[in-house]
């Protein structure tokens, strides 16, 4: 890697990177740039942030500051009892690349979680995750170009084969090499989001596990050959790992607890299965959706007690559960369902990704029945309650339960949940979803852990300083290290060790001047097959 290159610092996020998994592929040859860029540079464990998920810790990376300050706490935001996709207008900060516009710089991005729509900066984007199939690039019309120049691109593999995977792998690497031939960057950020995808879905497929992570090491080499940059920076926004505890139900918890009101017959808050058959999408009320006769039948026998989850348990005690489903369209299931009625309770759990409960506030919320002069007293009895909660076999289901303001701290922390929970180790999955007992199983054998994987080789930096107690918030002012931008004094890490210091300065606060709803059925629907949404 040559200092004089064009390309000062390539970025290199790969999603649930870390020890656990990177380890039996490093110690049996497989990843052998990886290995380089960790044994030759400085390296160690990378601590995310809470909540340790795609939507709010990539936001959090690229723009060094937490949630509170740039806005993103799960994969949907809510206005009242809606909600919808998180996308880039939801991002109340400057990235890296708007940094570095600011100082003259050139950035390529590709596949970055959470950039669409896209913002004009001097350079070129293809959004991530969150972004629809085909969609808005920087600057317009780039994502012809790509596909002229190397074939298909797509956000999200066309299927779930080991191929479709490593064909999409692939193309990260084809589409970044190639915008960096035409734009020739100071700035590259190329992001793999397949390494965190496949543990969702085949999480013991680890044929497909290690041929997904050996194309992203072939894809590091040609790129690293080919773009040849001064610098390298390779960050997780999390880790991966089993979760051997508990499947706990919040919102059953809460309804025992007197907090939660349910309703049957599909007369709930939408799921987002409901929202996804219905013309929601297009702007319509749901209202205006007409149910079918089969849905109008399942509603009447949930109506009365039937419900789909005691026909889902009937149907998992002989073993058929998994076939019926694969067969039932989810209007079906969800009119059957009984489901938290939000606007009748108290406190309830929206998104287990924002790892806490959001209290139903009067004035705040649209039909809240907590008034506020009772704000304090709800939330300080559900911190006291939800932390004394124990396992069946007597251990503590919360590493901490505490206020919002503990955890998070910005101008945006009204959008965060009020009880903040923080399962212990990570090794109990939260769900939302209402079974009629407080634990179960986990729906997911394996999940997000706390720590991913940090590392850093090339010009200024000192491997033997090491990364310290890295944290997710540090890459960002370690990148513009490299780059010799002073960081934005209001981002809340700090540069590693391992890279000189270039000092800090008060940037404005960005102002957002576009809102968009990101609306898009299919990113819903991977979303929620992916356990992201419920």
């Amino acid at each position: 890697m040559r200092s004089d290159s064009g390309l000062r610092t390539l970025l290199v996020g790969v999603d649930a990177a870390c020890e656990r998994v990177l380890a039996p592929m490093i110690a049996d040859d497989e990843l052998p740039v990886l290995a380089s860029i960790l044994e030759n540079g400085a390296s160690g464990p990378l601590e995310s942030q809470l909540p340790p998920w795609t939507a709010s810790a990539w936001p959090s990376l690229y723009t060094g500051m937490n949630p509170g300050k740039h806005g993103v706490f799960s994969f949907c935001s809510f206005e009242g009892y809606d909600w919808d996709v998180v996308n880039a207008t939801d991002v109340r900060e400057r990235s890296l690349w708007e940094l570095c516009d600011r100082h003259g710089m050139r950035s390529v991005v590709v596949n970055v979680p959470v950039t669409h729509p896209p913002r004009p900066f001097d350079g070129a984007l293809i959004p991530g995750y969150t972004a629809p199939e085909d969609p808005e690039c920087h600057p317009p019309g780039l994502l012809e170009d790509v596909r002229n120049e190397i074939g298909d691109y797509r956000v999200y593999p066309a299927g779930d084969s080991a191929a479709e995977y490593r064909a999409a792998v692939r193309s990260r690497g084809e589409a970044f090499r190639y915008l960096t031939d035409r734009f020739d960057p100071h700035f590259g950020f190329l992001e793999f989001q397949a390494t965190d995808t496949i543990f969702h879905e085949r999480p013991d497929d680890e044929g497909t596990i290690r041929a997904i992570y050996r194309e992203v090491d072939r894809q590091l080499d040609e790129t690293i050959a080919e773009c040849d940059p001064a610098a390298v920076v390779l960050a997780s926004d999390h880790g991966m790992g089993p979760y051997e505890g508990y499947e706990f139900r919040v919102n059953d918890f809460l309804r025992e607890e007197g907090h939660v009101e349910t309703v049957r017959g599909g007369r709930g808050m939408p799921t987002w299965s409901r929202v996804r058959d219905s013309n929601l999408k297009e702007g319509d009320e749901e209202t205006t959706r007409e149910r079918g006769a089969g849905e109008r039948a399942v509603a009447a026998l949930a109506s009365v007690g039937l419900t789909s989850q005691r026909i889902g348990a009937a149907l998992e005690r002989v073993g058929l559960a998994d076939a019926v489903a694969r067969r039932v369209p989810d209007a079906l299931v969800s009119a059957g369902t009984e489901q938290v009625d939000f606007p009748q309770s108290a406190a309830y759990m929206r998104s287990r990704i924002e790892l806490g409960v959001r209290i139903n506030l009067e004035g705040r919320e649209p039909d809240g029945t907590v008034p506020a002069d009772d704000y304090d007293r709800v939330r300080e009895s559900l911190i006291e309650t939800l932390g004394a909660v124990e396992t069946p076999d007597g251990e503590p289901v919360f590493e901490t339960v505490g206020p919002r303001e503990d955890f998070f701290e910005g101008p945006e922390c009204h959008r965060a949940v009020d009880v903040v929970t923080v399962p212990a180790d990570f090794e109990h999955f939260l769900s939302t979803t209402l079974r009629g007992e407080r634990f179960g199983p986990p729906t997911e054998p394996w999940n997000h852990k706390r720590h991913g994987i940090v590392a850093a080789v090339g010009a200024g930096v000192d491997p033997d300083a090491g990364v310290g107690d890295a944290h997710l918030l540090d890459v960002a002012p370690t990148v513009l290290s490299t780059l010799g931008i002073p960081a934005d004094e209001r981002m809340d890490g700090e540069a590693l060790p391992c890279v000189e210091l270039e000092g800090s300065r008060r940037y404005p606060r960005f102002e957002n001047e576009r809102s968009a709803e990101t609306a898009d059925e299919a990113v819903a629907e991977r979303l929620a097959n992916l356990g992201y949404i419920e």
